[in-house]
């Protein structure tokens, strides 16, 4: 068997003392990573926000250079520094990054299948990987949403291949939002519905032109009632669901109609 056969031939054949020099070069590094963070960090709590936030960004910028260096140095100690072996080498890295990276990859394909198809837009309200936000930013490989919380969730877009995405408003500026109504079952049901749908009709929030709807469903502790309507600005949905459920609580209580009592449902085993 040649040299040329071999696995890993363009490595230098490792003596103590270059051992020792690998090692001292990933110690450096080590404690100089954690330094320049500990120094950072130190400097950043001494400044004002907007500029902490500036010097808390550059630590891993400066801890990648810190390991670059180090890596620059290690590598003429592994190998011997020739053109051939600088190009197996890099071949040898690219097949390991081209597996590592496989979800990258797939992420900027299906970025770009996004930005083709256009199964959600910037502005969009969507449910995706049991995340419900707005649509911020598409870039190539993530959708940024903002959830209601005002979190920013980045979520890959491979997730884009497997996984089902449901878009509520899908270039509307206006959704259906539904405010839950739980009761004691012994009521009148028919003006039960029509004082709901008087309180989703006055509504200053509601979408002009568009219908309500009142669904009803039985269940074991007592009645369930959804009022269905659509709001006329989709970033007001959850202030819109507020105003029907209150209003709507305080029509119910106006016609002494009692609510259902889980807990007390439950206790009594039904």
């Amino acid at each position: 068997m040649t040299m040329s056969t071999q696995p890993f031939h363009f490595l230098h054949q490792l003596e103590s003392d270059d051992v020792l020099r690998i090692v001292a070069v990933l110690v450096a590094a080590w404690f100089g990573a954690a330094l320049v963070r500990w120094l950072l960090r130190q400097l950043a709590e001494r400044m004002q926000p907007n500029i902490r936030l500036l010097i808390l960004r550059v630590i891993p910028l400066a801890r990648l250079s810190i390991w670059l260096v180090a890596l620059t140095l290690a590598v003429p100690i592994l190998i011997e520094p020739s053109l051939q072996n600088v190009i197996t080498l890099l071949a040898s890295v690219g097949l390991v990054l081209a597996f590592v990276l496989k979800d990258y990859a797939s992420s900027l394909v299906a970025g770009l299948v996004t930005i083709l198809e256009n199964p959600y837009q910037p502005g969009d309200w969507v449910e995706m990987d049991g995340v419900y936000g707005e649509v911020k930013l598409i870039s190539l490989r993530a959708v940024h949403l903002v959830t209601p919380e005002d979190n920013l969730v980045m979520i890959p877009h491979y997730h884009f291949w497997s996984k089902k995405i449901s878009n509520a408003t899908n270039g509307s500026h206006s959704l259906m939002c539904v405010a839950n109504f739980y009761l004691h079952p012994d009521h009148d049901g028919k003006a039960v519905q029509a004082s709901l749908l008087a309180v989703g009709e006055s509504s200053s929030l509601r979408q002009a032109g568009t219908k309500l709807a009142v669904a009803v469903q039985e269940k074991p502790w007592g009645t369930h009632y959804k009022l269905k309507a659509y709001v006329s600005e989709s970033r007001d949905q959850f202030q819109f669901i507020t105003d029907l459920t209150l209003r709507g609580k305080e029509a119910l209580r106006g016609m002494g109609i009692g609510f259902a009592n889980a807990v007390l449902a439950v206790e009594s085993g039904k």
